[in-house]
């Protein structure tokens, strides 16, 4: 096993870190449609060997590196917490030959507010950024890393964790959406640092779907109305695997992912479940987590993973 990543209260993660002798990445955030905390768990079938190395547990195989990162949040400096997080991962990576970040999953309490003046998650993609460009990283462009960015409960430590290889992977981008690191000045003093999803091939392609909302070019759809922001969202994840198809020739449909959904409010449930339901033609598999998006406006961010057919 690579890592866990444990949903919930976050109260056991330690306890099931020794047990486990793999990282564990405690996400402070609930789970909908289930009971208690709920565990990911990254497996592989390769021996591992890990360790830890200041803030950054990891564990590797050697196609794969699972680490996770926990750094201090006291609330007013976000931005340190980012740069700090991002730069121990950065040189985590390249230390043990992984230097290719597929995908890293952000997760930061009070998300969506204000401190110092400045919107939180705007905080952090300064860090962010400081970080990239600190460790020598490209922050546009075929090799930044598919990404999310979502709340966790009030109280939790900045939690990041990662997969990192030593296959470069390739970056794929959306019609209907602006990428990301072209955003402009409106959504903050910089701008996030990921690909719409990374393609890698791993013996076999895996396709890595970044957290995807109801904006169309940089603009955000349907506002208030939870429906229909799920019903974009599925219009943006299809047009991603379609230009997978057309550009890489590997063809997955929306109902062979597997999801998490992320959403601001729990009663949102049902109808996001329906609609993926609809839009899949026949049952998902998926993880609902409530949380809060990266902007206030956006009620449900949907991710997603394709693996090679069994």
């Amino acid at each position: 096993m690579l890592g866990v990543v444990q949903y919930g209260s976050g109260e056991s993660h330690a306890g099931l870190g020794r047990v486990l002798a793999v990282p564990v990445a405690a996400v402070r955030a609930a789970t909908l449609g289930s009971t208690g905390d709920v565990c990911e768990a990254w497996q592989s079938p390769r021996p591992v060997h890990g360790g830890r190395d200041g803030p950054v547990h990891w564990c590797a195989d050697g196609v794969l590196a699972f680490l996770a990162v926990n750094i201090p949040d006291n609330g007013q400096h976000l931005e340190d917490a980012a740069r700090s997080a991002y730069c121990a991962l950065f040189s985590e990576i390249d230390a043990l030959g992984y230097p290719h970040l597929l995908r890293v999953w952000n997760h930061i309490a009070g998300i969506n507010d204000a401190s110092s003046g400045l919107e939180r998650y705007r905080q952090f993609n300064i860090g962010r950024q400081q970080a990239f460009m600190g460790s020598g990283r490209h922050v546009a462009g075929a090799s930044v890393p598919a990404a999310s960015a979502l709340g966790a409960d009030d109280g939790s430590p900045l939690t990041l964790y990662a997969l990192a290889s030593r296959q470069q992977p390739m970056a794929v981008e959306n019609p209907r959406q602006m990428s990301a690191y072209h955003y402009p000045g409106d959504y903050g003093p910089c701008p996030p640092i990921f690909s719409r999803a990374n393609l890698v091939d791993l013996g076999s392609p895996v396709l890595f779907v970044s957290g995807t909302a109801s904006i169309l070019g940089h603009q955000n759809m349907h506002v208030g109305n939870c429906r229909e922001q799920t019903r974009e969202t599925l219009r943006n994840i299809n047009a991603l695997l379609e230009e997978v198809r057309i550009r890489h020739g590997v063809h997955w449909c929306t109902g062979d992912l597997r999801f998490k959904a992320y959403l601001r409010h729990a009663e949102d449930l049902p109808v996001v479940q329906e609609e993926m339901e609809r839009a899949a033609g026949r049952p998902i598999s998926c993880l609902f987590i409530q949380a809060d998006v990266c902007r206030s406006e956006l009620l449900v961010e949907i991710e997603g993973i394709a693996l090679p057919a069994d």
